[in-house]
């Protein structure tokens, strides 16, 4: 008999949460975000939820007003995210089962510093890391490191080849190169360890590593490029894909175009999890859950949900009417996030909104599906797109914290566990043994 697929979850670790009004619910511990106490306690509660994984994103450098010269706007949100290397170290610390995802841009490191993190913390947690990539898409966050924005094209062409460094390091130690060899006075069987003698475009990285092969292999990875040349990176890079979708039909075609493009470049499609994001906003009743939604729509800051869009897509629209449509712009000319403006685009003309709603929309969830209801529709509404196999789960994310995660935990995960496509304890003690995917065996 064929065992039920299982439905995977990722806890968005959002500072006091994903909503652009989340830190001014009263609810929210947004005095307590640059305390180790706020992230252990989300942490353990998202294990005893048993998520998959915590993910935590990030952005390096300070979110700007739309007009990208000044801090105005920093007042009307949390303008900073935690710094994902440090807050997953300490979080290891007091979990044990659930898997630690963090991003690191490739647009602004070396991929020796990462592979060397990535392996070190790998065999700190017992092979719950894994690595969100991102090419970066900010021209602030250029200007900090004394560069300008690359083109898009070149973006993707530097991380490709920054992974393929980073694995060959992974791999430059066998995984029996200790031998701990106390009588002949051999720690290392120096002939299992080799350099990798790289020399590309963007780096030249001799090696080895100096950090024995990762318990994983390699600490998983994740992308979340949704552009033509972002999806074709994710199909032949990622273990696992964040994406954002409005529609069933919208995740059916990215889907779909991942997978048919991981078998162009020689992977099974079966080994990539998609993982769409979508806040969830649950109460014991409906009309509670609805109540909790408009509470926080009336905590909107136009202003702020305007500097958000900004900070998506790159585009200044604050001179266009609010109560007009949503403008149409040249793909090419977003500087931003294309993808995203192309969803919130197709969004707008489909539910006929205008830019003022299309704004409202982005800072309740970033242009990400909003699930709303009681514990039995909330769970219908996740598993309406998995039954149909066009996710492997989903990329949670929260009103508020920590408040938003606990009312998942108690009230969602039982409805999944009762329909039995949710797990009632880990099973494994890896991320890859989380998300059902093959350890990496040694190719040396």
């Amino acid at each position: 008999m064929t065992a039920q697929r299982q439905l995977h979850l990722a806890a968005f670790g959002a500072l006091g949460g994903n909503h652009t009004a989340s830190w001014r619910h009263p609810a929210t511990a947004s005095a307590q975000v640059l305390t180790a106490a706020y992230f252990k306690e989300f942490a353990r509660l998202a294990e005893r939820g048993l998520f998959d994984l915590i993910f935590f994103p990030d952005v390096l450098a300070v979110a700007q007003d739309r007009n990208d010269v000044g801090f105005q706007q920093i007042s009307s949100n949390i303008p900073f995210r935690a710094e994902p290397i440090s807050t997953l170290a300490l979080i290891a610390g007091v979990t044990e089962h659930i898997g630690l995802v963090g991003t690191v841009s490739t647009a602004h490191t070396q991929p020796f510093n990462v592979a060397r993190t990535f392996a070190w913390l790998d065999h700190l947690s017992n092979g719950r890391m894994g690595w969100n990539i991102v090419t970066t898409a900010s021209e602030a966050e250029s200007r900090n490191f004394g560069v300008s924005l690359a083109a898009h094209e070149a973006r993707y062409a530097r991380a490709e080849e920054y992974v393929d460094v980073v694995r060959k390091l992974w791999d430059s130690w066998q995984d029996d190169a200790i031998i701990d060899d106390k009588a002949g006075a051999r720690y290392v069987d120096a002939s299992r360890v080799r350099a990798i003698h790289h020399h590309g475009k963007y780096f030249d990285v001799e090696g080895p590593l100096n950090v024995p092969r990762p318990p994983q292999g390699h600490p998983v990875l994740f992308q979340a490029g949704a552009s033509d040349i972002g999806r074709s990176f994710a199909a032949q890079t990622a273990d696992a894909v964040f994406f954002a979708a409005q529609t069933a039909a919208e995740a059916k075609r990215i889907g779909a175009d991942i997978k048919r493009l991981a078998q162009t470049h020689g992977r099974s499609p079966d080994h990539v999890r998609l993982l769409p994001g979508v806040l969830v906003i649950v109460a014991e009743t409906e009309t509670q859950a609805l109540e909790k939604q408009a509470a926080l729509g009336q905590l909107i800051d136009r202003q702020a949900g305007l500097a958000f869009l900004y900070e998506l897509i790159g585009v200044d629209l604050s001179a266009w009417p609010l109560d007009g449509p949503f403008p149409t712009l040249d793909p090419a000319s977003i500087p931003g996030i294309k993808s995203r403006y192309e969803l919130l685009h197709d969004m707008a003309k489909r539910e006929g909104m205008n830019l003022g709603q299309v704004i409202e929309r982005v800072a309740s969830a970033a242009g990400h599906r909003v699930v709303v209801g009681d514990p039995q529709q909330v769970a219908d509404q996740l598993l309406e797109w998995f039954d149909a196999g066009l996710v492997d789960g989903y990329a949670i994310m929260w009103p508020h914290l920590p408040g938003g995660l606990e009312d998942f935990v108690n009230l969602v995960v039982p409805a999944l566990q009762k329909r039995g496509v949710y797990r009632t304890a880990y099973a494994g003690d890896t991320l890859r043994a989380h998300l059902a995917l093959p350890t990496l065996a040694s190719p040396i």
